[in-house]
């Protein structure tokens, strides 16, 4: 069991109209998870070949949970500690269902 110190909120980005038609992006909550933020060196040469992972700032490690379907890369991040974090990379190591790993990119505060 990995446990975990600190609560993370996923959140998803929605698209409505406003009244004049314009597109305009919003984020929800849809689940939190607990677990460890880890800052990533991205200096292990393994990750020269996995863009993603290399372009992460940080890595959220959890205990695994089944995510929301609503949850992936393109439309997810996460807000830790009041901090913002794009979703580059979800991962269930060698699909043991064990843990998570999610690779993060910091991209500021609220």
């Amino acid at each position: 069991m990995i446990g975990g110190n600190i609560t993370a909120e996923i959140q998803v980005a929605e698209v409505t109209k406003n009244r004049i038609g314009e597109q305009v992006q919003s984020w929800k909550a849809v689940q939190s998870i607990e677990g460890w933020l880890d800052l990533s060196g991205g200096e292990s040469g393994y990750q020269s070949f996995n863009a993603k992972v290399q372009e992460s700032t940080h890595i959220f490690i959890s205990d695994f949970v089944a995510l929301d379907d609503r949850i992936n890369v393109e439309n997810g991040r996460m807000e830790i500690n009041g901090k913002v974090y794009d979703i580059m990379l979800i991962d269930n190591p060698m699909e043991l269902n064990k843990q998570l790993e999610i690779y993060l990119k910091f991209t500021g505060g609220r």
